[in-house]
């Protein structure tokens, strides 16, 4: 960290995430808290500095002064974040970051309050705060009001209060002092505390810590990599929010796929196909209250709806529009525009998101660990989705990669949709409604034969991305894992060795190659590559798989995660962060391909 409080560290993607499912914070190596949207994941971004606001500000920094270097980690098992910094002169201050998450009064608590505890650990350091939260994507600064021991920020949707037991000057002016006993801030509601804020902090955290070590400690993990499982798991539990069930896709926005190229998207809404792949990588750890919670935000949408087409994308308190415009208080990553909030994508067709909603939703009929297990009026209300799945399935759509420029039948949309008719047969038959067990089964095979008959080249020798196609696209790797086929049909594996030879770059693979709105992609996508991992697997080339699969893990930030996209030159980190595709990708992976526990041991 420099000297001089005008300069900042370069941004990266080198970023801590802490949250407790109400709230969500990216805190970078050198401890400022550079994103945060309040009051929920997908509001003004308060705290912006990720996305270089053009007014000053927009992060919450803790800076020593004479500074030398950092280190940071997190408590093992926990959402916990320690940050030390280091001075010149023998001076240290660690720096620990959570955001409350326990049960408290019979009931889980988890407001939107971020606490933060500064203790000097060597030497005589001096520290400056700076507390400088913007307005309306960086357009303007809050006003302010303080008391005695706080200051209140009247921010765009919401007030927000920082309890501290250091004099509010000092933070309001960001002047420097001594560091010689801990300092304690808490940012959350605006309610008066009751009680030392030190007191309030010890607590929380030891409540914290133990909530978080307690729910890894019943995840049903692998006996490989166990370090990476886990914190991916910790990672997608804190992109879920809990008030609907809703699972964003990344907590920011705009962070571009590649250098220059405009591919900038908000992805802070909630995908019902990508939260459904996290649902299905936690499901396989045992962590099924988060499917729980996302079927019962998935319901909430299609009530009432019959079988009315179903968008892929949607807010996450349940907003059907998500009007998309560019904002230009803030410059970008790095000054790489442009910055979007919202996401046109709302207006799509992408046919796979009824096969989505289904597969995660089958596990409710089979686990009979559930509380609540699926039950025929539950199944009366997926075949409304069904229904729309089998009108729908051979009608051109965007696709799953959102072209913005073309339409066609896809191979993976109309296959998901054969998936949602396959699943309503199984789950018929689990009720023992056998009437509707046969019918679905039939609409299935003829679909499914109808499907098979467009998609495959018998000219090229392998699926193609649409009806009647000549293209790759990495999806077909999934035609295996959905069941639309067998591992071993000659077919798919054919199908897996071209996508290789084709859109493989190195261990790196891209989802197509061919030229889109943007041009041509330039970095490759994490979740295609553990798709790619998990096929190889599939189709008998474990060994190689295990070899891409550790070159993925070596490509994890030094905190253990994984952004959208990696550019294969560099191994540098592109596209919003965290995300969740990324994550369950490797969870599925490593789940595939460690040892189990019994031949270990």
């Amino acid at each position: 960290m420099p000297d001089h409080p005008n300069e900042k560290p370069r941004a990266s993607l080198e970023l801590g995430v802490i949250g407790n499912g109400s709230l969500a914070v990216l805190v970078d190596s050198h401890a400022r808290i550079v994103w945060c949207c309040l009051p929920r994941f997908d509001a003004d971004a308060s705290f912006c500095s990720l996305l270089s606001p053009t007014l000053p500000g927009g992060d919450w920094a803790i800076e020593l002064e004479h500074f030398d270097h950092a280190e940071q980690f997190y408590l093992r098992n926990t959402a916990v974040l320690v940050t030390r910094l280091f001075d010149r002169q023998g001076g240290a201050i660690e720096i620990t970051d959570f955001a409350p998450r326990h049960r408290a009064s019979g009931r889980l608590y988890h407001p939107e309050m971020l606490a933060r505890r500064v203790a000097p650990i060597s030497g005589s350091p001096r520290i400056r705060v700076r507390m400088r939260p913007l307005c309306d994507y960086g357009a303007r600064t809050p006003q302010t009001t303080s008391g005695s021991n706080h200051i209140r920020y009247l921010l765009s949707d919401t007030i927000q209060r920082l309890t501290c037991d250091v004099a509010p000057l000092m933070v309001e002016r960001g002047l420097p002092f001594g560091l010689e006993q801990p300092a304690h801030f808490l940012f959350g509601p605006d309610e008066t505390l009751e009680g030392n804020v030190s007191d309030f902090i010890h607590l929380a955290l030891e409540r914290t810590l133990d909530y978080w070590r307690e729910w890894t400690r019943y995840l049903s993990i692998p006996f490989e990599w166990q370090e990476a499982v886990i914190r991916a798991a910790i990672t997608l539990k804190l992109c879920q929010y809990e008030a609907t069930g809703a699972i964003v896709a990344a907590l920011t926005t705009s962070i571009p796929e590649s250098p220059g190229s405009g591919r900038t998207w908000d992805y802070r809404y909630c995908w019902l196909r990508d939260a459904a792949f996290t649902v299905r990588g936690l499901n396989r750890l045992g962590a099924t209250r988060s499917m729980e919670e996302y079927i019962r935000y998935a319901f909430n949408l299609v009530a009432n709806r019959g079988q009315a087409e179903l968008g892929p994308v949607f807010g996450i308190t349940f907003a059907e529009q998500l009007p998309e415009r560019q904002v230009d208080t803030l410059a970008g990553y790095r000054g790489d525009g442009p910055v979007r909030v919202g996401n046109d994508a709302w207006q799509q067709r992408q046919n796979d998101v009824y096969g989505s909603v289904l597969l995660a939703s089958a596990q409710l009929f089979f686990d009979q660990r559930l509380q609540h297990r699926g039950d025929k009026v539950t199944f009366e209300r997926l075949e409304q989705l069904g229904k729309t799945a089998l009108r729908m399935a051979e009608e051109p759509d965007a696709g799953l990669w959102e072209y913005r420029g073309r339409m066609a039948v896809h191979t993976y949309s109309a296959a998901m949709c054969w998936a949602a008719c396959d699943r309503l047969a199984h789950i018929a038959t689990e009720l023992g409604l056998e009437d509707r067990a046969r019918w679905w089964h039939d609409e299935a095979a003829a679909l499914h034969g109808r499907i098979e008959a467009r998609t495959w080249n018998e000219k090229l020798g392998h699926f193609v991305d649409a009806y009647d196609g000549e293209r790759l696209d990495a999806s077909l790797l999934l035609l295996a894992d959905i069941g639309f086929v067998q591992a071993s049909d000659p077919r798919f594996v054919a199908t897996v060795d071209a996508i290789g030879d084709k859109l493989g770059h190195g261990d790196y693979m891209f989802r197509y190659i061919a030229p889109d709105d943007f041009g041509a992609p330039e970095t490759s996508f994490n979740i295609c590559t553990f798709w790619y991992i998990d096929a190889l697997a599939a189709t008998g080339r474990e060994k190689r798989a295990r070899t891409t699969f550790e070159n993925m893990l070596a490509q994890r930030t030094t905190l253990g995660l994984l952004s959208e996209d990696i550019a294969p030159k560099t191994g540098e980190p592109w596209g919003n962060f965290p995300q969740t595709y990324s994550l369950v990708g490797l969870i599925q992976s490593a789940m595939r391909l460690s040892r189990r526990w019994e031949d270990a041991m």
